[in-house]
């Protein structure tokens, strides 16, 4: 009897971690025994539901919960409740709360949030305070993540000007081709032809680290031939792609005055702004 016991638990204990389902009958395991065994999302968001309001690793139950909602299309009932209830969970789970917020305003077309979203990011990154307080390489790391969302955000916005200060800060932080790519794009459509393709020649030439890759490749070459010399038609281009809105302005003076209070110090994408809105006037 006792052998059959000690059988039987190490059977389960095997159970638990092939099918990576934590031990237990709490909510939490139930919900993640619905979702990776059962392969029943609706019935696991409903044990992740019961997991939170009993404060059953509630971390975990969040986030889980918020990404089986994506995958079943209710992205806006995710983001709602991350918002609603991450004020439950501790501190160390907020960095990835904030990157499961930001992919459910990705998949949602919430580009507006996105842009705030990533700019609190980035000043919690800056002073340090991101990822519980420690300057990591990690830190570093999602720091240059961060600028090219951003400006990838406001290119999804069509404002090509402050998409191009953002990728021109960050390839001075962590140049690379498809960075180099993005920001040829943000020249062509604002009719600036010849930096576009000086841009873009660097990356077939093999001077940006990714030159290499085929697909980077491809792109940069469709990219040199948009941006072939001609004569702009002005009257194509979106006025929006040719200023900085009043709030991208005013907004990022005010993070300098915040992060920098001498210049060597700035935010690197935001190094030179000023440069960029008197050119924009003259």
């Amino acid at each position: 009897m006792e052998k059959g016991k000690i059988c039987t638990g190490k059977i389960e204990d095997q159970f638990h971690v092939i099918h990576k389902v934590p031990a237990g009958d709490g909510p939490y395991g139930r919900a993640k025994h619905a979702q990776l065994v059962e392969k029943d999302p609706e019935a696991a968001i409903i044990w992740f539901w019961k997991a939170i309001n009993a404060r059953d690793r509630v971390d975990s139950a969040l986030k889980d919960m918020a990404v089986v909602m994506k995958q079943v299309d209710r992205t806006e009932e995710a983001i709602e409740a991350v918002k609603s209830f991450r004020s439950l969970c501790s501190k160390q789970a907020q960095d990835s709360l904030d990157n499961v917020l930001l992919d459910l305003y990705k998949k949602s077309g919430k580009v507006d949030e996105q842009i705030e979203l990533i700019k609190r990011k980035l000043r919690l990154i800056y002073q340090g305070e991101a990822f519980n307080g420690k300057p990591t390489r990690t830190a570093r790391s999602h720091g240059k993540k961060f600028q090219g969302n951003l400006g990838w955000a406001y290119m999804k916005k069509s404002n090509y000007v402050a998409a191009e200060v953002v990728y021109k800060k960050a390839q001075m932080v962590d140049p690379d081709a498809n960075k180099a790519c993005n920001l040829g794009l943000c020249l062509i459509k604002q009719a600036r032809y010849d930096e576009a393709r000086s841009i873009l020649l660097h990356v077939l030439q093999g001077y940006l680290p990714g030159s290499d890759e085929c697909r980077t490749t491809k792109r940069a070459e469709e990219l040199l031939m948009e941006a072939e010399p001609r004569r702009p038609n002005l009257e194509e281009l979106d006025p929006l792609s040719l200023s900085l809105d009043d709030d991208f302005v005013n907004g990022l003076e005010e993070l300098m005055k915040e992060w920098a209070p001498s210049r060597s110090k700035r935010l690197p994408i935001f190094e030179e702004i000023e440069g960029f809105r008197d050119q924009l006037t003259c």
